[in-house]
């Protein structure tokens, strides 16, 4: 149900974290992964963990049409396109009052509009090969109103809204469109403060019902599920992949 075997599966982000753990996932599977991302010193650390013949694309999805010139560069490199991961995205801490109209831009153009135009992009040779799975890698902040990440949390509302109006769209394709919302994950974003600041860990897990962050590839097996036909009949689904932490109540510690 997880064989792919054969398939080109495209990832942003893909030099650490999330995108590393899904392209390990999906080459592990059998695809042929597609690396983008803005560091490639960082890629070819992932690429040289691959095996089956993977492709890095450096890549930065700020500028303006970035999203679709993305596109077209990956197209140069493969025939078409079975799997997408739009995992690539910047995390922005502003509160109301010190959210400025550039910190808007920044965040909405890389979050939200590369996102799209990377995907309508390459849709086309989607429908091409029979169809495909999009996997837009989400957050919790769209579901639970985080304090001061008005900016972020409203581009992750929008990533949630554009999952479910472009599945309806492509269904007939037999293109299916999914996200993913992570929940606390102990990517490099947060190594410092793990390392630096006494009783976070701790702090943060009490707010979670399964007592645990989560790591790379706790959402990875879920990026292979969505690429999979294990997910066949799946489409539009925004799933929160949390540990509980947004929509569950989290009970105290048993004690020892």
């Amino acid at each position: 149900m997880t064989d792919l075997n054969g398939k080109i599966a495209v990832v942003t982000g893909a030099s650490r974290g999330i995108g590393e753990s899904s392209a390990k996932a999906l080459d592990a599977a059998g695809a042929r992964v597609v690396l983008t991302g803005r560091t490639v010193s960082d890629m070819e650390r992932v690429a040289a963990q691959l095996g089956n013949d993977p492709i890095i694309i450096e890549s930065d999805l700020a500028p303006a049409r970035a999203g679709t010139a993305l596109a077209e560069e990956v197209l140069r490199h493969v025939e078409g396109v079975d799997i997408l991961v739009n995992n690539a995205g910047i995390p922005m801490r502003r509160t109301p009052d010190l959210l400025t109209e550039e910190d808007f831009d920044l965040v909405f153009s890389i979050n939200v509009r590369s996102l799209l135009m990377l995907t309508l992009g390459l849709g086309p040779s989607m429908a091409a090969r029979g169809g495909g799975s999009i996997v837009n890698i989400s957050s919790i902040a769209s579901l639970r109103g985080p304090l001061g990440r008005v900016a972020y949390a409203g581009t992750k509302g929008a990533v949630d809204a554009m999952t479910r109006a472009l599945a309806a769209d492509w269904g007939p394709k037999n293109i299916r469109v999914n996200a993913i919302c992570p929940g606390l994950i102990a990517t490099a974003i947060w190594e410092d403060n793990r390392n630096n600041i006494p009783g976070l860990i701790e702090q943060m897990e009490d707010q979670i019902a399964l007592k645990r962050w989560g790591f790379g590839d706790d959402i990875g097996d879920v990026v292979l599920f969505f690429a999979s036909d294990a997910s066949r009949y799946m489409t539009g689904e925004v799933v929160a992949v949390d540990g509980g932490m947004a929509r569950v109540g989290a009970a105290p510690r048993p004690k020892s």
